[in-house]
């Protein structure tokens, strides 16, 4: 397998943690989802008053961090065991993974597993949208979120075909 070794890079971690951030408390997430630290999801559904009032220290982040990076890139070589990558394409689906999970990133990696760059670029720039929670946790419309369009287009980038040099 092509990628068996490869792990996310200095700096596709510094990316992932720029574009979602790192928040030392819970929160309601824009799909009022509760979260912590670097997009870490506590649960779905928003947070308690309990949970609100909770601290969430460096170590708490790094280490929820590190598991779900680790889950991502395990997740991005099981379903992509054809193809090699380059180091900007794993971490640009390990971000994504990351984002939204193995089996919301299954068809972006069953693309980039078969070669299909344009499919990849396709699938990621589609998947802009949230679907917020009310106050009870229910599911409501889903809602563009200018954040994602941004994140996929970076995310999508290094699938794009180059720019011929005039």
């Amino acid at each position: 397998m092509p990628n068996e070794t490869k792990q996310m890079s200095a700096a596709g971690l510094n990316a992932l943690r720029t574009r979602e951030g790192a928040v030392l408390h819970y929160y309601n997430d824009i799909a009022n989802n509760c979260t912590f630290g670097v997009g870490g999801l506590a649960h779905h559904g928003p947070c308690t008053d309990e949970e609100m009032r909770r601290p969430v220290n460096a170590a708490d982040v790094n280490a929820q961090l590190a598991v779900s990076v680790r889950s991502a890139e395990a997740a991005v070589r099981r379903q992509v065991p054809r193809r090699e990558l380059s180091q900007d394409q794993f971490d640009a689906l390990v971000s994504y993974t990351y984002n939204t999970g193995p089996t919301g990133a299954h068809p972006v990696l069953s693309a980039a597993n078969a070669g299909q760059d344009a499919q990849v670029v396709s699938h990621m720039n589609r998947n802009v949208n949230v679907v917020p929670r009310d106050a009870h946790g229910r599911r409501l419309r889903p809602v563009r979120s200018a954040g994602l369009v941004n994140r996929r287009r970076e995310e999508a980038a290094p699938f794009q075909p180059p720019v011929p040099a005039r």
